[in-house]
């Protein structure tokens, strides 16, 4: 996510924290870099102007003049200048009392507006409410189908009309299913064009005035950069949306439409999409995404996922087991299957301050897990309890049976070695307060 930006970014903070006096002359070049690290990135002119005239005003002033250390304070004026660019705090979805709520989502074709109301309706249902979508997407081929797949896959209903062609007859009939069978929140999921067009703008402007939505989300590709700004302005001025989401922001290596969207319609964003996977959905922090742009990670973030997805309990019995020298490969596949729900590798380094910049260069092995699982699965029950028993015999076995080398198995296993003894240096105290029972298995980074 925002590669270029961030490694731009980085060049250009360096510099500016290098400065141990300020001057409007120095000031004056370490933006002039700034702006066009911005441009670069596809943002918005009229907002690369604001934003400049805004860090250059704050970073002469008498505060930053009078610093011990002024380049560490511009470098934190660009980060707050960034939050506020974006939105300067999260943005929740607005429920109504009445049932269901309902969420419209609108934008063009292939923005990610069908995949999205999935991920929403997963989103919804772990924070405990019970979400219903409508399939009103009627010109797309499979539109209606992608759908129903995707509710099957997460347990939440989908309703829809063979044959119909009137889209607020169908959001109707989804309201009245949402309430005799209790579905508090009704996502709506609608039709885009490759273009906009009056037809299309017609049908989610009558469909607006008849189910009168409490929210109206707007869903974008991110990697369009100023043809999104110039999209969602458009759909803005004949829908009035509430909020903001970027999709496919993992696969956006230069942040343009992040940068400018907001300060272009007025509007928050609301949720970023960070992969396929229907959980890779995430709430928009502005904070957080200027820190990750910055260079600076996501520590919070990191902690949030591992919180939701990592067992405490489980971690508890595996500190003891490494007090008692037990680890095993048992207790390492768990913990494999453990990060794997906290989604993509490359995005979890994104999160680690430092990471992204420590490992540039070097391939993020998403396939790592599974070269490492078939290893192991590969092991016999006794094996995988007692390590110490793999000899040459046995490793040549293991690495044919998972089709992979003898030199692979061997270096899973002095892994699995030097992990034991990273990790028993954590359950010992060092460490404790980061992440406890976060343990990464290793072995996904090529090149280490």
């Amino acid at each position: 996510m925002f590669e270029d930006l961030t490694n731009k970014f980085d060049s250009v903070l360096k510099k500016i924290r290098g400065q141990g006096k300020i001057s409007e002359k120095n000031v004056d070049e370490s933006l002039r870099e700034v702006r066009r690290v911005l441009f670069d990135a596809d943002v918005n002119y009229k907002v690369v102007t604001n934003f400049i005239n805004e860090v250059k005003k704050k970073s002469l002033g008498q505060n930053v003049i009078n610093s011990i250390t002024p380049g560490q304070l511009i470098v934190k004026i660009i980060n707050d200048e960034l939050i506020e660019l974006m939105g300067s705090e999260k943005s929740d979805l607005k429920f109504s009392d009445r049932i269901p709520s309902s969420v419209m989502l609108a934008g063009l074709q292939g923005s990610g507006k069908t995949t999205f109301a999935a991920k929403l309706a997963r989103y919804l249902k772990s924070k405990g409410k019970n979400p219903v979508l409508a399939a009103c997407d009627i010109y797309r081929p499979a539109a209606i189908e992608q759908l129903k797949i995707l509710g099957k896959e997460i347990d939440i209903p989908v309703i829809s009309i063979d044959g119909e062609k009137n889209v607020v007859k169908i959001a109707e009939a989804a309201e009245d299913y949402a309430r005799k069978n209790a579905r508090d929140t009704l996502i709506i999921d609608t039709a885009g064009r490759l273009a906009i067009d009056e037809q299309m703008m017609n049908e989610v402007a009558n469909l607006k005035n008849a189910v009168k939505p409490d929210e109206i989300l707007f869903v974008v590709d991110s990697m369009t950069g100023q043809d999104a700004v110039n999209t969602a302005k458009a759909f803005h001025d004949k829908l009035d949306y509430s909020g903001i989401v970027l999709t496919k922001l993992d696969g956006d290596t230069k942040g343009g439409a992040a940068l400018s969207i907001k300060a272009v319609v007025n509007k928050p964003i609301k949720f970023v999409s960070i992969g396929e996977k229907l959980d890779a959905l995430e709430q928009f922090h502005p904070d957080r995404m200027a820190s990750r742009i910055l260079g600076m990670g996501d520590i919070v973030s990191f902690v949030e996922k591992a919180q939701q997805e990592i067992d405490i309990s489980e971690s508890a019995k595996l500190e003891e087991k490494l007090r008692k020298n037990k680890f095993d490969f048992n207790d390492f596949l768990a913990q494999i299957k453990q990060v794997k729900k906290m989604g993509s590798i490359q995005n979890l380094v994104s999160m680690i301050p430092g990471a992204s910049k420590a490992l540039k260069d070097k391939e993020v092995d998403e396939k790592a897990f599974v070269r490492i699982e078939a290893i192991i699965y590969s092991m016999t029950a006794k094996e995988r309890e007692n390590p110490h028993i793999l000899n040459g015999l046995r490793r040549r076995r293991i690495a044919d049976g998972s089709g992979t080398s003898i030199q692979e198995v061997n270096r899973l296993l002095k892994q699995f070695e030097d992990m034991k003894k990273m990790m028993k240096s954590f359950s010992s105290g060092k460490m404790k307060n980061l992440l406890k029972g976060m343990k990464l298995p290793p072995g996904m980074m090529n090149g280490l």
